[in-house]
């Protein structure tokens, strides 16, 4: 008789956990800050955070509102595969108004069409920096 491997159990709430962690780090907020605001322990949500105890969905809509998050951004999973940093500018261009994603999608094809133009270690330069200057962080 053969055995068949039974199937990895996959831990979803360790990716919530994840997210989680990371929109509070993006926020320069400590566990024990986002606890205090929204009226739990910081031991559980350390818990939560490191996918070892399940977060109510009650719990889970006071954190996004604190962390300022839509749950429908949250459970998006097209960013799963996304960096921190990566991350972090999509949720920033969707806070940006209609006009100004606008703008922002203008500069980024400008840049892109620029680095294509001159190949890739070449950056474009902007008006008004010299060719030597660091991009601000």
């Amino acid at each position: 008789m053969t055995t068949v491997p039974s199937p990895r159990k996959s831990r979803p709430v360790e990716g919530l956990g994840r997210k989680l962690r990371d929109l509070r780090k993006d926020r320069s907020l400590t566990q024990a800050d986002l606890a205090g605001r929204i009226g739990i322990q910081q031991s559980d949500l350390c818990r939560m955070e490191n996918g070892q105890y399940r977060i109510s969905l009650e719990t889970l809509v006071k954190l996004l509102a604190e962390l300022d998050v839509p749950i429908s951004e949250f459970l998006d999973e097209p960013t799963a595969d996304l960096t921190a940093p990566e991350a972090a500018l999509v949720r920033d261009f969707r806070r940006l108004s209609p006009d100004a994603q606008k703008e922002a999608l203008h500069f980024v094809r400008f840049l892109r069409a620029e680095t294509s133009r001159r190949g890739p270690s070449s950056r474009p330069r902007l008006a008004g920096r010299p060719a030597t200057a660091s991009p601000p962080e």
